[in-house]
């Protein structure tokens, strides 16, 4: 059995694949203590249990519930990879690893379809059925954005932590942070106590962006948007399809969404096609499930003037990057001179640094996996 994820991160500094950080090495040591935690961690099935002379009483929780761990910081300290590390040696089955926004669109579809079958509490089910196939349960980039969702979590949560459950989350903000600002927030602060009570609570403090110090690989990103960036583009489409394309349709939960130019995996659309559109991060998934390449054309200057757009923007580069999908595009921008103001700004860092690791030479489907 593995020694855990300290000894992954050591010999992974040894051998030059990761700068040494102290301030990774301490999220590390969190990792490691609930790495030993879970070992022959077997959560107990909720039961009824007999309460004196007058019959059965409520469902009891497991006696003794590991408590998970909420990692946040600032972008590009390397959350993720440690979270993956985590998860690749976690003594405990079975277990699963997710980002934020397609669980959420998961949770939705099962509580439709609980719905339709005429259940009177939707949510219990669909909670049911992911602590039946998750012990473990680690996020990628907590974030509630969706008042729908703000609503939905708290139950949710609950009933998985009823059941053993144990996460493990990323997020860039504090949950006192979470749904800043949102409608309603009032109804959603039970949940971010009950995130607080149920979760470890660790900041990633490294004053290092890894993802800046990557090698920049084969141009992908082009900017500003002129004649030169759209030649450059038909370039990329030339190597990476080889032939003219037609349009690719995908189904949606009841809805078409529209590419105009496919091949081979390769699609083509512009900024509009897909972020001035009513589209949402199930649509963005569903893209990326289907391709290899994007080629974006025309993403203009962001700001509070096309704030919605932003935010579409910023779930598209978080679905691609989930895929490993090359991204190929031309901009009015360089990614740090994107989105300097507005609502979403805080948000966009992250974007910005997922951009950067995207275009290095490291990233998958880059020059060495070029045609």
């Amino acid at each position: 059995m593995s020694q855990g994820p300290m000894s992954l991160y050591r010999e992974r500094v040894a051998a030059g694949g990761l700068s040494p950080d102290q301030a990774q090495r301490l999220a590390v040591e969190k990792l490691q203590l609930l790495f030993m935690r879970l070992k022959d961690y077997n959560p107990a099935t909720p039961k009824k249990v007999k309460r004196g002379f007058f019959g059965w009483g409520r469902e009891r929780t497991p006696e003794t519930v590991v408590p998970g761990l909420y990692l946040y910081g600032d972008v590009g300290r390397g959350k993720s990879m440690l979270m993956d590390l985590f998860f690749d040696v976690a003594p405990v089955s079975p277990k699963r690893r997710v980002h934020f926004h397609a669980f959420m669109q998961e949770v939705h579809a099962g509580i439709h379809a609980a719905r339709q079958k005429g259940a009177s509490d939707p949510v219990r089910p669909v909670a049911d059925a992911i602590a039946d196939a998750a012990t473990l349960l680690c996020f990628d980039e907590m974030q509630i954005t969706d008042i729908t969702d703000a609503m939905l979590v708290g139950r949710l949560f609950e009933r998985l932590f009823e059941r053993g459950v144990v996460v493990v989350t990323t997020s860039n903000r504090h949950p006192d942070d979470l749904y800043k600002d949102g409608l309603n927030r009032h109804l959603f602060l039970p949940f971010i106590a009950m995130l607080k009570e149920k979760l470890e609570i660790h900041q990633l403090e490294s004053a290092t962006d890894h993802r800046m110090d990557r090698e920049m690989g084969e141009t992908v990103y082009f900017s500003p948007d002129d004649a030169a960036a759209r030649a450059a583009l038909d370039a990329a489409w030339a190597s990476h399809a080889g032939e003219a394309g037609a349009p690719l349709e995908i189904a949606v939960q009841g809805r078409t969404v529209r590419l105009p130019r496919h091949a081979h995996g390769v699609a083509w659309a512009s900024f509009a096609d897909l972020c001035a559109r009513p589209l949402g991060a199930a649509d963005y998934l569903a893209i990326a499930q289907r391709i290899k390449v994007l080629i974006l054309e025309g993403i203009p200057a962001l700001s509070r003037a096309n704030n919605n757009e932003a935010k579409r923007f910023v779930t598209l580069i978080d679905a691609l990057y989930e895929a490993k999908v090359l991204l190929v595009c031309s901009a009015a921008a360089p990614p740090e001179a994107l989105y300097t103001e507005g609502a979403g700004a805080f948000e966009f860092h992250r974007t910005v640094s997922r951009l950067e690791e995207m275009r290095s030479s490291t990233w998958p489907g880059g020059a060495a996996a070029a045609p």
